[in-house]
């Protein structure tokens, strides 16, 4: 089954192969004001919505993706026959994630040195004991 449209033709509404969450590459079939046309490796079509191409604020889909462009997506949802993905979501699932051993060591070595500067300065401002033109004698 395909559906006919505008500048984007061939669109399958079967989806096989594609499931929520995977991460595959696909090729710009076009862009409109709300968002790009991506058709992935299997020949599906499937939408990437303005809000999902970029981290930061996209005023103009054409500033970000061109026609012909190759970009790797995340499959989002398939509802009704259409496939959401994301640009922005594949990049982040890319993104090394750092383990619980650097925040460890990091926590310590920022503990070490809060006790140093705070000994520091407690040094320096212990009162010196003087005294100040008072006496216990009248």
């Amino acid at each position: 089954m395909y559906k006919f449209g505008g500048p984007f033709f061939h669109m399958p509404t079967e989806q096989k192969d594609i499931i929520p969450g995977l991460i595959t590459e696909g090729v710009v079939q076009g862009t409109t004001k709300f968002g790009a046309f991506i058709q992935l490796e299997n020949g599906i079509v499937g939408l990437v919505h303005i809000s999902e191409i970029a981290d930061t604020y996209v005023r103009d889909v054409k500033d970000y993706l061109q026609e012909g462009d190759r970009v790797r997506v995340k499959v989002l949802n398939i509802r009704d026959g259409k496939v959401g993905l994301s640009i922005k979501q594949a990049r982040e699932a890319e993104r090394p994630k750092k383990d619980k051993g650097d925040l460890d060591e990091k926590l310590s070595r920022f503990f070490k040195e809060s006790d140093e500067r705070l000994q520091s300065l407690k040094l320096n401002k212990e009162p010196k004991r003087r005294n100040r033109g008072f006496s216990d004698t009248p």
